[in-house]
């Protein structure tokens, strides 16, 4: 194996893997509310990337082709996607209109809410069909064009950019905690984070 076009493939992978993951969507949005809030960030951070790399995965593996010939399946779920984003936007504008303010939750509190954060967290994550598209099936026949082991290590690249954007947004968010203390700034996220749901679930169905 040639280590030079090993290297390659992984910074090769790496790039493109963060060219798709870094931009203003749905699932990004909710990591980083709950990066600030800092509420199950571990938990959220690595249900993010366990998808993506299942995803990458199965895309490096020829998953890709199987998916791109199955159009009706895509849109059963964009309307599926739409609707979640839908309500999930409407309740970030509901919050919106009643902001709280950065303080220290009751752990017990938030240890009951676990379920609940992985549940949207799955849902943002999975629920997207342009998740699908650009993991399985743009990914998958970028991968397809390298062999053997380079195609791993592209494949490896991609999933270490997947981890070092959500850790890294998760984790990072709590630099943000101060600014998030006065009730105005959780307003302008939550309109924010609405107007990115809905337009999202627009595009969606159009």
């Amino acid at each position: 194996m040639d280590e030079v076009s090993t290297v390659g493939a992984a910074l090769q992978g790496f790039g493109l893997g963060a060219g798709l993951i870094i931009a203003i969507g749905a699932q990004n949005a909710y990591v980083l509310r709950q990066g600030i809030r800092r509420e199950h960030v571990a938990l959220i951070a690595t249900l993010c990337f366990l998808c993506d790399a299942t995803l990458i995965a199965l895309g490096a593996a020829g998953f890709g082709y199987l998916v791109a010939s199955m159009p009706g399946l895509e849109r059963i779920a964009a309307w599926g996607g739409a609707a979640f984003l839908a309500a999930y936007g409407a309740r970030a504008f509901r919050a919106a209109l009643a902001p709280g303010k950065l303080e220290a939750g009751d752990e017990e509190q938030q240890a009951a809410s676990a379920w609940q954060a992985a549940g949207i967290t799955l849902a943002l994550s999975l629920l997207n069909p342009h998740v699908y598209l650009d993991t399985v099936v743009l990914l998958g026949s970028i991968a397809g064009q390298f062999k053997d082991e380079d195609r791993v290590w592209f494949a490896l690249g991609a999933m270490g950019a997947s981890a070092a954007w959500f850790y890294g947004v998760g984790f990072g968010a709590r630099w943000l905690a101060p600014l998030f203390r006065r009730p105005i700034a959780w307003r302008v996220l939550d309109l924010a984070i609405g107007c990115v749901m809905w337009a999202i679930a627009v595009s969606l169905v159009i």
